[in-house]
């Protein structure tokens, strides 16, 4: 098969004589590198926090959403980094699972009863670390209901912001765990729907 190759200079005359040239970028700010995290206090970056959750639906399938736009603190020691402290919230209304009527349906009593209860909250109790891997204990609230569930997180990256982006110090984790609805009063549909919910959290935090 034959290839047609459009030669510089006429790229040059399509734009009217003058050559583009696309800059190369450098590379990524942040990197899986403990030693890049410094001690202090840090607040969560909100554009960049998600809770991703997925949950059976009859059998036929795994349905998921997202919790966006957290709110919180984190405060670390890299000489002491059991000695870590988090805490979160989470606004119920921002719950999306890209289908209306169902959010609609989740924001009602027998779910999150979002008027009454518009805050999920997280606070840790205990971090244990093995590397760049923890499990992060701690108490989550739910409709006014807190139980105790434990977090196996993993360090995603660190680094400093470029200064137009505000030159902050940046940290990511992402953590996994699974909860069970009916504890935090929404057993609305179990079995038929599932009881379990995986959670998934990519959680970026500033200095």
């Amino acid at each position: 098969m034959r290839k047609y190759l459009i030669p510089a200079a006429a790229l040059i005359a399509l734009a009217g004589g003058s050559a583009v040239i696309a800059q190369q970028m450098p590379a990524a700010p942040g990197a899986k590198d403990a030693a890049r995290v410094t001690g202090g206090a840090y607040t969560i970056d909100p554009g960049h926090t998600q809770i991703l959750f997925a949950y059976d639906h009859m059998g036929f399938s795994n349905n998921l959403g997202v919790l966006s736009e957290s709110t919180g603190t984190l405060t670390l020691d890299p000489k002491n980094p059991s000695a870590a402290k988090v805490s979160v919230e989470v606004p119920i209304a921002n719950l999306k699972t890209g289908i209306a009527k169902l959010d609609e349906h989740l924001m009602k009593p027998e779910f999150f009863d979002s008027a009454k209860f518009p805050k999920a909250t997280f606070v840790s109790t205990g971090v244990k670390v093995q590397g760049t891997q923890a499990e992060i204990s701690g108490n989550l609230t739910i409709k006014g209901i807190t139980k105790p569930v434990t977090l196996d997180t993993e360090f995603y990256g660190a680094g400093k912001a470029p200064a137009m982006m505000g030159g902050k110090e940046n940290v990511g984790f992402v953590a996994t765990t699974t909860i069970k609805r009916s504890d935090f009063g929404m057993g609305y549909g179990v079995p038929m729907v599932g009881d379990a919910v995986e959670l998934k959290i990519v959680a970026a935090f500033q200095k």
